[in-house]
């Protein structure tokens, strides 16, 4: 147990948990609205392109603004409403003011954020290498939900956590920088030569760029050594996953699977426990 933790690991742990929760109540706006404001934003930039009037926009959406409100009814969301899984069994999954069912998914990211936000604190202390794995967690919880939901990794996301990566690293704070760099080059370039390969192949779109983004940001967190066993984890996954659709919910094997969820999970372990398993596997 880190050295930091051997006073008082409950109280800790727990609080970081707790702000888990909050965190992730916030992912879960990220989750839904980044995807519209990209949409809206490109729609917008395509008209300019082809020299078209803007479009009025009625609606305006961000991050920070309208207040949360039920997408059904339009009612404002009360605080009480709102607290972190709490609120969502105590409503019982459904709206305070029209009772539409809410979806599964608000809970379950703040749960698994709260969660991970525990793990990270209990594994390396309440240190500064314990915020930046936190920061690395919850870009890759809300890249996870928005692959799911949209199969689109966005850059928003995806090179910010890139560059501070390797910022991070500057003085070798998980890799040396020089091991870094070349992390986040050989990350990008490899699932880049597999795409293209693949598309002289066949002819068809295999993985989508954001992929490449992804394995490069993972790249300049930990360094090129990793970068095997995490294509290994997410593709064995992935597989896997793939695989059980099929067989037990008949999904058509020409829709594509989100490959973004798989690399982020397979980095997340990677970062907390990718020694561990590189020392146990190559003694």
């Amino acid at each position: 147990m880190p050295q930091d933790l051997m006073t008082a690991p409950t109280l800790v742990v727990g609080a970081a948990v707790l702000l888990g929760l909050i965190i992730g109540s916030f992912l879960n706006v990220v989750i839904y609205r980044l995807p519209l404001v990209l949409e809206r934003d490109w729609k917008q930039q395509s008209r300019d392109f082809l020299g078209m009037e803007p479009e009025p926009d009625n609606h305006k959406i961000g991050l920070a603004f309208p207040a949360s409100h039920c997408p059904s009814c339009g009612v404002a969301i009360k605080p009480w409403h709102n607290i972190p899984v709490l609120s969502y069994l105590l409503l019982r999954g459904r709206c305070g003011s029209c009772s539409t069912k809410i979806s599964i998914q608000y809970p379950l990211i703040e749960l698994i954020c709260g969660l991970i936000t525990g793990v990270v604190v209990f594994h390396f202390g309440f240190t500064e290498k314990a915020l930046f794995v936190a920061l690395f967690s919850w870009a890759l919880i809300c890249l996870t939900g928005i692959d799911f939901g949209h199969k689109l990794l966005p850059d928003n996301i995806t090179l910010p956590l890139l560059w501070l990566g390797l910022l991070i690293n500057l003085d070798g704070t998980f890799v040396p920088l020089s091991e870094a760099v070349i992390g986040a080059a050989a990350g990008y370039l490899s699932l880049w030569s597999v795409y293209w390969v693949f598309k002289w192949i066949t002819g068809k779109e295999g993985m989508g760029h954001g992929d490449f983004k992804l394995l490069a940001a993972l790249g300049a967190w930990m360094g090129w050594q990793f970068l095997p066993m995490i294509i290994l984890l997410a593709s064995v996954v992935g597989a896997v996953v793939g695989i059980t659709l099929i067989a037990t919910m008949g999904r058509d094997r020409q829709i594509p699977i989100a490959f973004g969820p798989y690399l982020a999970a397979a980095g997340w372990i990677a970062l907390l426990w990718g020694q561990d398993i590189m020392n146990w596997y190559l003694p």
